[in-house]
């Protein structure tokens, strides 16, 4: 496993990997504690309901997404953000296409 990305990530040379129907990644940087990661739906998909122990912190770049986080669900557009605690149940779906940008701590270790 790479404990770390380059030091520059240019996004006409980083692949997306899917991420579910509609739903593409990139990874835009990472080393052991941290993880950045560009996230595109298209409109009507579904980020499924899931938990994991990192930290997350996501901005809406671009597009309308319904997040539900702990139980409570929310409309979030761009420039919006969501802080989501480790080991919280979380989900979203996309209202309108778009583009989430999303912060880990520690790294995501299966996106690699």
């Amino acid at each position: 496993m790479e404990t770390c990305s380059d030091l520059f990530l240019f996004k006409d040379e980083i692949s997306w990997y899917p991420a579910g129907d509609g739903i593409r990644r990139q990874i835009i940087g990472f080393d052991t504690q941290i993880m950045l990661v560009k996230v595109e739906f298209q409109k009507g998909a579904v980020g499924s309901e899931h938990s994991h122990y990192h930290s997350q912190s996501t901005y809406v770049a671009s597009g309308v997404f319904e997040f539900t986080v702990d139980g409570i669900t929310k409309k979030v557009k761009e420039g919006d953000g969501i802080y989501i605690p480790p080991n919280v149940v979380h989900s979203t779906k996309c209202i309108e296409p778009g583009m989430l940008i999303d912060a880990f701590s520690p790294m995501r270790e299966d996106f690699i």
